[in-house]
Formats: structure tokens, C-alpha cells, sequence
């Protein structure tokens, strides 16, 4: 089992998993921000552009409650939010595989986005009983936002999936990829014990409510949905062991910071 017990967690696990969520947020919307003025069409443009503002929004309530934490027990040289999204190296970081992925083409942006949505929505209305007042009140309203990113994305899925032969077929190569990274999800590392997540839930939750829409997209009927539970998962990203594509992010996320130290807007 995979539920975890509501008590109050160690300060380096609530540390730790306050930059998980944060790095999470802000990996994806590094790599959402790419489509900024090369979406399919405008109104699609703008969209992603709003849901990569979302994602940089709670980003950093997460880093700045993560740099409070750290200030009160003594951290040097004192945290802010920019060193700890610009100053940490590809080790430090604890975002999910899956949102350091290339976007791929927009079929492969969109069904990353809808499995994650999913996830953070289910994810952060558990969070919302959190008995960290803080994490509590940053995921409620965090969850306002989640669910439109969740009807966008349903949208484009069923969209795409029950499109044209060339945009299923897309979605289908984009399924094949992205599966693999969504185990990692729901296996609990070191520093969630204590956070009162039941996982064993939200991966229930979850596995429903995307193979229901992936059935309406007509998406299953491409592949035998008994593999899915065979597929090799990919972990490593919450303890930072990641893909080769985390370095080139970081290389263009943390340029400026780097090259000119202190650098304020």
C-alpha cells in the first residue's frame, strides 16, 4: 500500500518536497514557454502561454515558501526564490522525468499536459488537507487554475485522438513515449513519507479518469490496454537522476543568473 500517514513531516522531507513541487512547475512551464509565439494557431498560442504563466505562479509560491523554510533553519548564503530556481544544479532538482521531455510536436505537448493535470489535480486536493497550513493553502489555490488546465487539455485529446488520421496517429506515437514517465507519479520517495498523500488513491483516481478519456478518443482502440500495465517505468527524476535533456534546460533556464550574478529585472 501507498497511503501515507497524516503527521507532521521532518522539516528536510517538507523542504525537500516543497522543491519537488516547485521544480515540477517550473521545468514544465520552461518547456511549455517554448510554444510562445509558435502555437498551432493564436487562440491556441495564447492559451498555453496563460497555462505556462500558471505553472510559473506556482512555482514560485512553492520556491519562496521552500526558501522561508530553509532561511529559519539556518541556510547559507540566505535563499530566495531566484537562487533556488537559478543556482541549483541538474542534481538538486526534483521535478518528474516527464516534464523535462522535448514538447515533440503539439500532440506530444498535449498529452504530457493532460496526464500532469490530471495528476496535479488529484494531487493537490489531497494537498489541501495537508497538515502543513502553508502547502494547504498554496494548492487550493493552485487547484482553481489546475482545472481549466484540465478541460484544455481533455479537449485537445479528444480533439486530436478523434481527429484526422494523421492527428491520431500522433497522439498514438506520443502515447507510446510518454506512459513510461507516468509511473513515477505515484511511486513515493524518501522525502513524501509523511506528507499524507495516498498514493495507492491518487493513482486510482487517475488511471480511471485518463483511460476513460483516452477510450473516448478512440486512442485505446490503437493500442492493447493491458500493455499499459506491462510498460517499464521511469524513475529517478524526484531524487535527481534525470534525462540528458535536464542539463540543456537548466543551460537556458539559469543563463542570465549565471552569467551576470545577482542580476535583478
Amino acid at each position: 500500500m501507498n497511503a501515507q500517514p497524516t503527521v507532521e513531516p521532518s522539516i528536510d522531507n517538507l523542504i525537500n518536497y516543497t522543491l519537488h513541487l516547485a521544480d515540477s512547475n517550473l521545468i514544465l512551464a520552461q518547456r511549455n514557454g517554448e510554444w510562445c509565439a509558435h502555437g498551432p494557431i493564436l487562440e491556441q498560442d495564447i492559451a498555453i502561454t496563460n497555462l505556462t504563466l500558471d505553472q510559473i505562479g506556482q512555482a514560485r509560491n512553492f520556491y519562496q515558501y521552500a526558501a522561508l523554510l530553509l532561511n529559519e533553519n539556518g541556510h547559507q548564503p540566505a535563499a530566495t526564490e531566484d537562487s533556488l530556481a537559478n543556482l541549483r544544479t541538474e542534481r538538486e532538482f526534483k521535478n518528474l522525468l516527464i516534464t523535462e521531455l522535448p514538447i515533440g510536436d503539439w500532440a506530444q505537448t498535449i498529452l504530457r499536459q493532460f496526464f500532469y493535470s490530471y495528476y496535479q489535480l488529484g494531487l493537490y486536493e489531497q494537498l489541501q488537507k495537508s497538515s502543513d497550513s502553508q502547502i494547504a493553502a498554496i494548492a487550493e489555490k493552485s487547484v482553481k487554475e489546475i482545472k481549466y488546465h484540465v478541460k484544455w487539455s481533455t479537449d485537445w485529446v479528444l480533439r486530436l485522438g478523434d481527429g484526422t488520421a494523421e492527428s491520431r496517429e500522433r497522439m498514438l506515437k506520443a502515447l507510446e513515449l510518454l506512459w513510461q514517465y507516468t509511473g513515477e507519479m505515484f511511486v513515493p520517495v524518501g522525502y513524501e513519507m509523511g506528507m499524507g498523500i495516498n498514493f495507492d488513491q491518487l493513482k486510482a483516481d487517475w488511471e480511471q479518469q485518463v483511460l476513460a478519456v483516452l477510450d473516448a478518443a478512440t486512442l485505446l482502440e490503437g493500442v492493447q490496454a493491458s500493455k499499459l500495465n506491462t510498460v517499464f517505468m521511469q524513475l529517478g527524476g524526484k531524487n535527481g537522476v534525470h534525462t540528458e535533456q535536464m542539463g540543456f534546460i537548466l543551460a537556458e533556464l539559469q543563463y542570465l543568473q549565471r552569467t551576470y550574478p545577482g542580476a535583478n529585472w
